[in-house]
């Protein structure tokens, strides 16, 4: 008879999920599914709040990444009173946004995903965390911790909060930098960008080149991809275009608005998180890895896929020559290690621009607004992934309907379909051990999953299962409303 083989709780992500494996009767896998097994449902909060409260409250579905979700809502507010911010509320945007994506990058690659690199995937999980890492790379641990204090510092300088921000208004952000505010940013913005120097220096010189093989095999899937870029085909993270690209590397770019005209979601009984597909593709859905259909994938690795280059010049040496190894697009899941390290250097670079532009300090940083009956759609691209907050409000500026896709939404199929060829690829005839094991969990650590932020109901409706188990661990009874 087949077995089943349950890793819970996948362990180094943010958020709760569990690996379900099944084994065939010869003991190689017959099916997987990464299960999601928590609920937010911010949508359902959202609706009858005056839509301006919304960019307090949905800072609250991760404490991880608020600023993503801050940002995104700030921009949904200025389409939805149909407003544009002043330069200087848009830079101090861009400038929160990209030192939170330093913390953010940070705590993955050192943090969540490192120990499988530094300390080896098949290293006792006593040692293989963060602990082993600081007590292996002392001086490394310093700077991480250090570096990510910096962040949080900075963010408290110019917005007043690190975590749960609620600077960022409709029309703008709700106050100017002062110089001397300005003044002390920098050199803590200096010196986030010799970390960030020094982070990929490492990772090219002591990781990439030693799990090359690894790279290669491991949870490699073909999809397509989603990210953002300027008109002229340049890497963003705040703001621009949506480019939307096939397996082959064609692609369709089409304004935030327009996604429900190109991407579709799905609900599967086995998870709370939906399943986006490009219905644009006109050719469903499907998770088969022989012949996937509408799959696509968002993230860093995604983002390098559909820029044409990035605009830091630092950033943009790093990219030039990832893609001169690796080509386009790039279908090896764990290369979304190293993109994440090309865009760590390009924020700390963006800081750095932006504390040097003249108009960072204007005094005009918002416009006002009125309540008015409008659809807005606001986009950015959070660490996680393509970032969409969608509302709708009614003439006294109350919201009707509110939608979200977040970054891991995105990645779900991708990550089911990673999950499914790594562990197809390494448990044979009944074998695994712990070791093979955790390379399943990397297959998830790359897209650097928030089960947190994407766990939203698309109907209003929970698909529930109780599984009855006796003190043998046989299964009594399962219970199911799906």
């Amino acid at each position: 008879m087949g077995k089943t083989i349950t890793i819970a709780p996948v362990t180094r992500i943010e958020g709760h999920a569990k690996v379900t494996i099944q084994l065939d009767d010869a003991g190689n896998v017959a099916d997987t599914q990464v299960n999601v097994v928590e609920l937010r449902g911010f949508e359902k909060f959202c609706v009858g709040r005056p839509v301006e409260e919304l960019l307090r409250i949905v800072t609250s579905i991760c404490g991880v990444c608020p600023w993503s979700h801050h940002l995104a809502s700030a921009k949904a507010n200025d389409a939805v009173f149909g407003v544009t911010p002043p330069p200087a509320g848009r830079k101090l945007r861009e400038l929160c946004n990209a030192i939170a994506y330093t913390e953010e990058h940070i705590l993955h690659f050192f943090f969540l995903a490192g120990a499988d690199f530094v300390m080896g995937p098949d290293a006792d999980y006593a040692v293989r965390n963060v602990l082993g890492i600081a007590a292996a790379n002392p001086d490394i641990a310093k700077a991480v911790v250090r570096n990510r204090h910096l962040g949080a510092q900075m963010l408290g300088i110019v917005s007043g909060k690190s975590i749960h921000p609620v600077t960022a208004v409709p029309g703008g952000f709700s106050k100017p930098l002062a110089e001397d505010e300005r003044q002390r940013l920098a050199p803590m913005a200096g010196e986030v960008l010799e970390f960030a120097k020094f982070a990929i220096g490492f990772a090219k010189a002591n990781i990439f080149p030693k799990y090359l093989d690894a790279i290669k095999t491991l949870a490699v899937i073909k999809t397509g991809f989603l990210g953002t870029v300027t008109e002229d085909g340049a890497l963003n993270l705040y703001d621009g275009k949506l480019r939307l690209m096939k397996p082959d590397g064609s692609y369709t770019d089409f304004r935030y608005d327009q996604y429900t005209e190109h991407l579709g979601e799905k609900v599967l009984p086995w998870s709370y998180l939906k399943f986006p597909y490009a219905k644009a593709w006109g050719e469903g859905f499907d998770m088969d890895l022989a012949a996937p259909k509408g799959i696509y994938r968002t993230n860093t690795l995604a983002r390098l896929n559909v820029c044409d280059k990035i605009a830091t010049p630092l950033a943009q040496a790093e990219f030039e020559g990832f893609r001169a190894q690796f080509g386009r697009p790039v279908q090896h899941t764990l290369l979304y290690h190293y993109a994440r390290l090309i865009e760590l250097l390009y924020n700390a670079e963006l800081a750095v621009q932006l504390l040097n532009d003249p108009e960072i300090t204007g005094r005009e940083t918002r416009v006002p607004v009125t309540p008015r009956a409008a659809r807005g759609v606001g986009c950015v691209e959070a660490p996680r992934g393509t970032l969409i907050h969608d509302y709708e409000t009614d003439a006294e500026g109350i919201v009707t309907d509110a939608n979200l896709i977040v970054g891991t939404t995105h990645n779900n199929a991708p990550i089911n379909m990673s999950v499914k060829q790594a562990a197809t690829s390494l448990i044979k005839g009944g074998k695994y051990d712990q070791g093979i094991l955790n390379r399943v969990e990397m297959a998830i650590r790359a897209y650097d999953p928030c089960l947190s932020c994407a766990t939203h109901a698309l109907d209003g409706t929970l698909a529930v299962k109780v599984e009855v188990f006796d003190h043998t661990g046989e299964l009594l009874d399962t219970l199911a409303n799906c």
